[in-house]
């Protein structure tokens, strides 16, 4: 698993040579409704294990939550159900409004 930070997807989100990743948000719909990243696919994490199936193994993953743990806990998951490209967004949503998008709504 990787870490990434803000800064570090930002870039890569903004580097046209890199096939773009998916962006797992794993918080709830309320949290999604608040911030997001553009292109994001919302999968709260209670539902990744029934839902583990729609998610490609071999796909460049993103995870995404509001601080960066559950996230963390997908991802681990996943790597532990054979998914090899997996990255932790260090910090979550937060960290995103934080340090790359200061108008993004923080709650």
């Amino acid at each position: 698993m990787e870490h990434l930070s803000a800064a570090q997807l930002a870039a890569w989100l903004a580097d046209p040579s890199r096939p773009r990743p998916v962006l797992l948000d794993v918080r709830e719909q309320w949290e999604f409704e608040i911030c997001q990243l553009d292109g994001a696919t919302l999968m709260p994490m209670q539902s990744i294990p029934g839902r583990i199936d729609d998610l490609d193994e071999d796909a460049e993953i993103v995870c995404i939550c509001h601080h960066g743990a559950r996230s963390l806990n997908v991802a681990a998951f996943l790597e532990h159900h054979g998914f090899g490209k997996i990255s932790n967004l260090t910090g979550g949503m937060h960290a995103w409004a934080v340090q790359v998008d200061s108008a993004m709504s923080k709650y």
